[in-house]
């Protein structure tokens, strides 16, 4: 039996690519990668969800004629938007995998692959898991290690690298977040360490001025610049004793626990706008969680979709679920305690995805290679 004829929607996002290739390179299958560029305004705005392609700039993208493919793996909301129009040309020949939360239309996906920020009501076709599909880069991680060992070597221990991400919704950077970060510096710098700041992309300059104004003695600070040819960011995963990582970044976080380092979460404050966004995220997660847990015909998870079919409660996504989830098991405290080794399991649920993915396809037992749980 042939593998099935696959695509791979992928844009110009590397970290969202990343998940998809990392289902790719495990399956093992031919697949085809399809580069999507987005038209103005749509590179920044966002789209309603529907299957169209009018925010793709068609010249500028990989083609998507036929034939149609038998499968389509995808992730974020503009890519989605190119499958769904896919499946409808296909006349219904073309399974959809849709990885991460879905902006809208989740029922039109055959597998929808959601990790634990995501608060999903329990729809049949949803999967559930821990972290997201994201791998590590250990050999080149390693490499900046050896690079930057002269820079980073030298310094006096503990060395805490402070990754700093920016404000998403519902949080924001303000002074309390700039004095809580200075006080963690502080509090390495004190314990005869070095406190190293990177900032990110989106960390506000407003930020960035206000923690280089107000270092302790003996910390460092990284700029980010665009391709900034010495950000330390890799040498410090390779070398630093422990992290402290501001909540609003999951790809740090990841990074981090994956390589099983000591981790602790700076959490992010809200204003009054945030707090009652806050509420319907936690809202989402009190109704959703436990009913996705519960019995397929328990009353828990009828309620849950009804509030859903009613549209009184949508899919949202919730960070401090995130971060209770690394805290529950053992893989990160609070930022402000003792950084320490994690002491739980890393989960991995790729092999499980491929599971699914292999079942979804109709792949017989027989074809299907054993899938390691190791990251």
């Amino acid at each position: 039996m042939d593998p099935p004829r696959t695509w791979l929607l992928l844009s110009d996002k590397r970290g969202d690519n990343a998940q998809v290739e990392a289902i790719a390179q495990v399956l093992g299958w031919a697949c085809e990668r399809k580069f999507l560029q987005m038209r103005e305004p749509w590179a920044v705005a966002k789209p309603k969800v529907k299957a169209s392609l009018h925010h793709i700039d068609l010249d500028r993208s990989d083609p998507l004629t036929p034939p149609w493919p038998d499968l389509v793996i995808t992730i974020g909301r503009r890519p989605s938007m190119a499958a769904l129009w896919i499946a409808e040309q296909a006349g219904g020949g073309t399974r959809l995998v849709l990885v991460g939360k879905p902006s809208g239309m989740a029922e039109r996906f055959d597998l929808v692959i959601t990790s634990a920020e995501n608060q999903m009501p329990p729809l049949a076709n949803l999967l559930p898991i821990s972290l997201p599909l994201m791998r590590v880069d250990t050999a080149a991680i390693e490499a900046a290690g050896e690079a930057w060992a002269p820079r980073l070597g030298l310094l006096p221990r503990p060395l805490v690298g402070l990754l700093i991400g920016g404000p998403t919704v519902p949080f924001v950077y303000n002074q309390g977040v700039v004095r809580g970060l200075l006080e963690r510096a502080a509090d390495v710098a004190a314990a005869g360490g070095t406190p190293y700041l990177t900032t990110s992309r989106r960390t506000p300059p407003a930020v960035v001025e206000a923690l280089a104004d107000g270092l302790p003695a003996g910390a460092r600070l990284f700029r980010w610049q665009p391709d900034a040819e010495d950000n330390p960011y890799r040498g410090l995963l390779g070398l630093a004793d422990g992290f402290v990582v501001t909540g609003d970044s999951i790809s740090m976080m990841v990074e981090v626990v994956r390589l099983r380092r000591p981790l602790a979460i700076f959490e992010l404050p809200t204003n009054a706008i945030g707090s009652l966004d806050r509420l319907r995220r936690s809202f989402a997660r009190i109704v959703f969680e436990p009913a996705a847990r519960a019995p397929v015909r328990s009353r828990r998870r009828r309620l849950a979709l009804a509030l859903y079919d009613l549209g009184l409660i949508g899919y949202a996504r919730d960070l401090e679920a995130f971060h209770a989830m690394l805290f529950e098991r053992g893989l990160a405290v609070p930022a402000g305690r003792p950084l320490a080794p994690p002491s739980g399991e890393v989960p991995d649920d790729l092999g499980g995805v491929i599971a699914h993915i292999r079942s979804l396809m109709g792949v017989a037992q027989a074809e299907r290679s054993t899938v390691s749980a190791t990251p």
